[in-house]
C-alpha cells in the first residue's frame, strides 16, 4: 500500500467523521440520535451496535452488488437486498446482546431492532457505491474505511448530544423550550459546530 493510498483512505476516515457525518452533515439516523442520546451509556452502545452493523453491511452488500447484481442486470433490487442483508444481521446483533450484555439489551430496548430501518446504515451502504461510480479509486477497502469512519462519526454525534442533553437537564430551560424543542436546539448547535472541520480534510489531498 503506497502512501498515496494511505493518505486517501485517512481523508476518507476523517470526511467521514467530520465533514460528512451522516447524522449532522447529512441528517440520517435522526430516530436513535434523538432517542437513545439521553444517557452516554446508551449512546455508546447503541453507537458500537450501529458501527458494526454498518462496517459488515458494507462488507457484504459490496460485493454482492459489484459482483452479483450489477453483471446480472440486478441492480434495481439493492435497496430490497441490502434491507434484507442489514435485516439479518440487526436480528444476528440483537441476539448476541440478548445472551451476553443483557443491561445493555434492555436499556437500548426497542431502538435495537430499529437498526434495521435506520436509514444512516443503508445510506452508508448505497453511498459508498454511488462514490465508487464516480471516482474508480474508491473500491472495497475504501468502502470499508467509510463505513466504519461514518459508525465512528455516528458514535461522536452521539456522545457529544449525549453530554449536552446531561447538561441540559441541570439548567433553567424556559417552559416553552422544555422536552423536544430545546432538543432540537441544541442539535442544531452541535451540526453547526461541525462546520469549521470544512476544509480540513480537503487539505489532506
Amino acid at each position: 500500500m503506497d502512501g498515496q493510498t494511505i493518505k486517501q483512505l485517512v481523508a476518507i476516515f476523517l470526511a467521514a467523521i467530520l465533514t460528512e457525518n451522516y447524522v449532522l452533515n447529512k441528517f440520517l439516523g435522526i430516530c436513535p440520535f434523538l432517542g437513545v442520546s439521553k444517557k452516554l451509556d446508551t449512546a455508546v452502545g447503541m453507537s458500537c451496535a450501529v458501527t458494526v452493523v454498518m462496517v459488515i453491511s458494507t462488507a457484504v452488500t459490496w460485493p454482492l452488488y459489484t459482483y452479483l447484481l450489477v453483471p446480472n442486470g440486478l441492480g434495481y433490487l439493492q435497496t430490497i437486498v441490502f434491507i434484507l442483508v442489514i435485516a439479518a444481521l440487526v436480528q444476528l446483533l440483537e441476539t448476541a446482546l440478548r445472551k451476553y450484555m443483557p443491561p445493555l439489551y434492555n436499556a437500548l430496548g426497542i431502538y435495537l431492532p430499529l437498526i434495521t430501518t435506520n436509514c444512516a446504515v443503508l445510506g452508508v451502504t448505497m453511498l459508498v457505491l454511488e462514490k465508487g461510480a464516480e471516482d474508480p479509486t474508491f473500491g472495497y477497502l475504501q468502502s470499508l474505511v467509510n463505513s466504519f469512519g461514518s459508525g465512528i462519526g455516528f458514535l461522536v454525534a452521539m456522545v457529544l448530544f449525549a453530554g449536552v442533553r446531561e447538561r441540559l437537564e441541570n439548567c433553567d430551560i424556559p417552559e416553552t423550550f422544555k422536552g423536544l424543542p430545546i432538543t432540537l436546539v441544541a442539535a442544531s448547535l452541535v451540526a453547526v459546530s461541525f462546520l469549521g472541520f470544512n476544509g480540513v480534510v480537503d487539505n489532506l489531498l
